[in-house]
């Protein structure tokens, strides 16, 4: 769902000036120049905000940022109402408005665009931003590496233990760079490639042309065996200078890696042609 705004298409703006300087930054007016950023990440290392921590953040994983808005309309079909304080996005269907889309908090930002009839009001979704990480704390106070998400509240920011057992995350992004949908290249970090000659708008272009991530994840028993000995090296995709990423964590614990590419519908639907 990365994304995905409802009947706005992102694709639309113009392109943001830079990458975004704070990925936790609590200002709309950053959340509604980094909507055309569906997926975003950090390669290791480099995650870095004034706003939010990724607490006890195991070293050596990826973080991946997604951007999106809740597939249901606020207050319509069973979804709640919205909420003083939290983010949402409205998208105008009239044919007369000139703004077509508004984002920022209820109760502070001026939801008024219309629907069809430009007449009665527009729904709002909600916006989310998701921050996934692996941290070696599973929010209950015990050592066990955890996928974690950090979420967005509007004015702050929470983080939900997802997944214990999850040891690394390591990503690869498949990069558009002909506008068919689907990948030509996969990299582990867009805002670096080509290696060492990616600079002025390339890294900002890199990252809209996302369509697609192949995702390696090294999960581990919870419980460690007895009279095991872990002695394997796991390979987890290849690193930025196209070099395999390995891992041999050892101990008594059972592992295994998964990886699995998934295609970024909203982001690669767009550009699909017959």
């Amino acid at each position: 769902l990365a994304g995905f705004y409802g009947e706005f298409d992102p694709g639309v703006l113009p392109a943001p000036a830079a990458l975004p300087a704070d990925p936790c930054s609590l200002s709309a007016a950053d959340w509604d120049a980094w909507l055309p950023f569906h997926l975003y990440g950090f390669d290791d290392a480099g995650f870095a905000s004034a706003n939010c921590t990724l607490p006890n953040r195991r070293p050596g994983t990826d973080v991946v940022v997604v951007r999106r808005a809740r597939t249901c309309l606020a207050g319509v079909a069973g979804c709640e109402a919205a909420v003083a304080g939290e983010p949402y996005v409205q998208v105008s269907l009239c044919a007369t408005e000139a703004t077509s889309h508004k984002l920022g908090l209820e109760g502070t930002a001026t939801f008024d665009l219309k629907q069809k009839d430009c007449t009665t009001t527009a729904d709002k979704r909600q916006y989310y931003t998701h921050i996934y990480f692996v941290s070696d704390d599973n929010g209950a106070g015990a050592s066990v590496p955890t996928l974690s998400r950090l979420e967005l509240t509007g004015g702050g920011w929470t983080v939900t233990p997802l997944v214990e057992g999850i040891e690394q995350l390591q990503v690869e992004y498949g990069i558009d760079s002909d506008g068919d949908g689907a990948p030509d290249a996969y990299v582990s970090n867009p805002s670096d490639y080509p290696k060492g000659a990616c600079f002025g708008a390339c890294p900002v272009n890199n990252w809209m042309n996302v369509v697609t991530a192949r995702f390696h994840v090294l999960a581990r028993n919870i419980d460690a065996s007895p009279d095991y000995v872990d002695s394997k090296t796991y390979e987890l995709g290849l690193d930025d200078v196209g070099n395999p990423v390995t891992v041999t964590p050892g101990g008594s614990f059972r592992r295994h890696v998964f990886s699995r590419v998934v295609r970024i519908a909203n982001a690669a639907d767009r550009r699909d042609t017959p």
